[in-house]
């Protein structure tokens, strides 16, 4: 408290002023957010002005308890202290604050203190408390990024694009980071100050937070609840009746307010963009530049031998139970950009790091941050999980059949399977741009096999030559609700004619190769011409898949082929994703401002030959709904949804913020799920009359 007859009046944080200079002013105007390295001013209002021999002194405190203690130094200092400097005109003093830009992260509390010609404490003001964030825009902060255009996306952008469907299909996720908006920073310290470490030693946790390898592992180990008071529980099995189905996010403020709300309860349920998308926020949030990054036909080896093995028997039924080993249609994880100084040169720059729990780290359910230059060069020896990492876009692809004897022979070797399309947002749109070459040489190059030397891979061979049959699966682009044809055609390039035994199953997977259910199944003898194709037609119905098909929408054929006078076994294997459909968002009007009432339509139609049942919307969108509300808008369809019908719904809100914004829709009911709608509108403040 200030003394009643004391020389101190008050302290104004100039938080606008501060705020606007350090890029935080989208976060908050009223509590004082600065970025490390970088000064900030203070005015501090006395009764009367300050007696010259007396001295003003600055104290911080940070941590949960105030575990680590800061002297301001009252004279200018190196740029690895702390210090101040004053100008006193009348009855107020200005103070510029500067901080080394390796100081922790974190909410400090400050107390200016003032001192009698001999150092004694005659006054001393009310803490006052301001957040301290990483800096990207300071040459001297580990995280310093210098782009300007990088920065715009990859710390100010609070929407983004999460990258999924399958290498040939690739399909796009509007995402709400929503990093700036109310209370978002807090719950991101939260999080922090929930870690095993931070609990079981907040001092030493406190210390480390300097460190953006530190704090960035700490987050990818905090996203996932695996291990720890975590924020998302993930979950595979299409079960999701006790929480949120993952494919219903469309951001990651919702999940973040709801953990911290319910004090620190795991959120049901994520998938791995969901991981990501929420990890991309929180590090965004503290100040480290960050990317969501999608990698296809992703590999998860869990024995660390680079092969992915799947093992059918003869009648293309899975015998891989209890093997983890499987190839994800696509996988999402994030990059963050940082010096790593714990490592020798080279290494600089973006980092892999993946909170999404497949396998531990140091005993804990984390990956990363791993060097990407490291997972190029095959450094698989790299801290942190480079090995791991390497694997997922390098791993081959080795198919079997098991016999009856327990015997098996290997059918297919896939080496460029693995790894495709590696994708992340570009910073100049809203389209992809391809990354793969950040993560591997080209297939077949030198340099590729080079690196595979390096990283001790053995070098998978086929067992025995080529055959005369040759195996192709084609189709064309499926749309989920309609019957579809795929094609498969065995090619003699022989000279003699060859009989054979063709399997054909289509089977409903999810996104990480997970089996829901086989879907229909056809075997075909025939005798195929010498240097001629056969061709088999298996229609795909809706009557055979809708029952079974999982909420990734994806329908996996796998053909198998036996010469019958021949050792030939031939095996191959395609994802087909089905198309969804969309819905279509309109904002009514032509100019948009803060705080001014609006009316959105959505319209949709149902593909499905079926009855919808209990349709739910969803619609959120950063800086377009009050700041202390649910961020989502969450309302029910009354009433079914026949097939071929048409739904027409509106609703209001009043956008909060200024800026490109992103309103984002999502429809659910029993059969159908994650179909998506965006539109896209630019808020003004508003007009002020003179």
């Amino acid at each position: 408290m200030l003394h009643k007859n004391g020389v101190f009046m008050g302290m104004d944080l100039r938080c606008q002023v501060n705020n606007h200079a350090h890029r935080t002013g989208e976060m908050d105007l009223e509590r004082l957010l600065v970025r490390r390295g970088q000064p900030f001013s203070l005015a501090l209002q006395c009764s009367t002005p300050l007696p010259p021999k007396n001295k003003l002194a600055m104290i911080l405190h940070l941590g949960k308890e105030g575990e680590l203690v800061v002297k301001v130094l009252d004279a200018h200092a190196g740029r690895d202290k702390w210090w101040f400097r004053q100008q006193r005109a009348q009855n107020e003093v200005l103070l510029t604050v500067h901080s080394p830009a390796d100081t922790p992260v974190g909410i400090y509390s400050m107390t200016l203190l003032l001192l009698s010609p001999d150092g004694h404490i005659l006054e001393k003001t009310t803490p006052e408390t301001f957040y301290m964030l990483f800096n990207p825009w300071c040459k001297a902060d580990s995280v310093y990024l210098p782009d300007e255009e990088l920065l715009e996306e990859y710390i100010l952008n609070e929407n983004g694009i999460l990258y999924q469907g399958s290498w040939d299909q690739i399909s796009s996720l509007s995402w709400n980071f929503g990093q700036f908006e109310q209370d978002v920073v807090d719950i991101c310290f939260e999080i922090l100050n929930n870690s095993p470490a931070a609990l079981k030693n907040p001092e030493i946790d406190t210390a480390n937070r300097a460190d953006p390898v530190y704090v960035s592992r700490t987050i990818t180990a905090m996203v996932n609840a695996n291990d720890d008071r975590g924020v998302v529980s993930g979950r595979w099995d299409g079960k999701y009746d006790d929480g949120v189905s993952p494919t219903r996010w469309t951001g990651s403020v919702a999940i973040l307010r709801r953990w911290s709300e319910s004090g620190a309860q795991r959120v049901r349920y994520g998938q791995c963009w969901v991981f990501s998308g929420v990890a991309c926020t929180v590090l965004r949030c503290l100040g480290i530049p960050t990317r969501p990054v999608t990698n296809y036909s992703s590999a998860h080896d869990t024995d660390g031998n680079l092969n992915v093995d799947y093992l059918y028997n003869e009648q293309l039924e899975s015998v891989s139970e209890g093997r983890k080993d499987m190839i994800w249609n696509y996988h999402c994880w994030v990059e963050s950009w940082m010096d790593r100084e714990d490592l020798p040169k080279g290494y600089d720059g973006w980092q892999a790091l993946d909170p999404t729990p497949q396998e531990r780290s140091d005993g804990v359910y984390c990956c990363g941050p791993c060097p990407v230059k490291a997972v190029r060069d095959g450094d698989v020896g790299t801290k942190y999980d480079a090995a791991f990492v390497f694997s997922e876009v390098n791993a081959d692809l080795v198919t079997w059949i098991v016999y009856p004897d327990g015997q098996r022979s290997q059918v297919s070797l896939n080496q460029k399977t693995v790894g495709r399309n590696i994708s992340t947002k570009s910073v100049y749109g809203d389209y992809r741009e391809d990354i793969t070459k950040h993560y591997k040489y080209p297939e077949g190059s030198v340099k590729e096999r080079e690196v595979y030397e390096k990283a001790g891979r053995r070098i998978t061979q086929l067992n025995g030559g080529p055959g005369q049959l040759e195996l192709k699966i084609k189709h064309a682009q499926a749309i989920l609700g309609t019957d579809f044809d795929v094609i498969v055609e065995v090619h003699n390039v022989g000279g003699e004619d060859t009989p054979a035994q063709l399997t054909v199953t289509s089977n409903a997977v999810t996104y990480n190769s997970l089996h829901r259910g086989e879907c229909q199944r056809r075997t075909a003898s025939l005798t195929v011409p010498a240097q001629k194709a056969h061709k088999e037609v298996m229609r795909l119905r809706y009557d055979h898949y809708g029952a079974c098909v999982s909420e990734h929408n994806l329908i996996r054929v796998t053909a198998l082929l036996q010469a019958s006078t021949q050792p030939d076994v031939i095996l191959q294997e395609v994802n087909i994703p089905l198309r969804m459909p969309q819905l279509h968002v309109k904002v009514l009007g032509f100019t948009v401002f803060v705080s001014r009432k609006l009316i959105a339509h959505i319209s949709f139609t149902n593909p499905l030959p079926i009855t919808l049942r209990g349709g739910v919307f969803t619609v959120e969108g950063a800086g377009l709904t009050a700041p202390r509300e649910e961020p989502r808008f969450i309302f029910s369809y009354r009433g079914n949804i026949g097939p071929g019908e048409d739904v027409k719904v509106k609703f209001s809100f009043k956008p909060t913020r200024a800026g490109l914004r992103k309103l984002m829709v999502d429809f659910d009911a029993d059969r159908l799920r994650d179909v998506k709608g965006i539109a896209t509108l630019i808020v003004r403040n508003r007009l002020t009359v003179n």
